[in-house]
């Protein structure tokens, strides 16, 4: 068992986490518990028309350059195996 301690930038103080596998990833975000709130003008911002434009007015060439072969489903799993421990998967 492994005890690793965090204390920077943490409003509440250092905090201590327990690790008990290695290898682990760790992340902390400052603003975790904060809601993001819109403000009156992004939302005034979200309500404007957009501009519809043709692909032909653009020069764009939209034509379809795909071509589906074959459509099929995929095959039927393997029933898994349980193991004791990760020895078990590397012998």
């Amino acid at each position: 068992m492994m005890i690793k301690k965090f204390s920077g930038g943490a409003r509440n103080g250092p905090e201590t986490i327990q690790i008990n596998s290695l290898p682990a990833v760790i992340t902390r975000d400052l603003r975790l518990n904060e809601p993001r709130y819109a403000t009156l003008s992004n939302i005034m911002k979200a309500k404007k028309k957009v501009d519809m434009m043709e692909t032909e007015g653009l020069g764009v060439d939209s034509m379809p350059r795909n071509k589906v072969l074959d459509v099929y489903e995929p095959p039927k799993k393997k029933k898994g195996v349980m193991v004791a421990n990760v020895h078990e998967c590397l012998d």
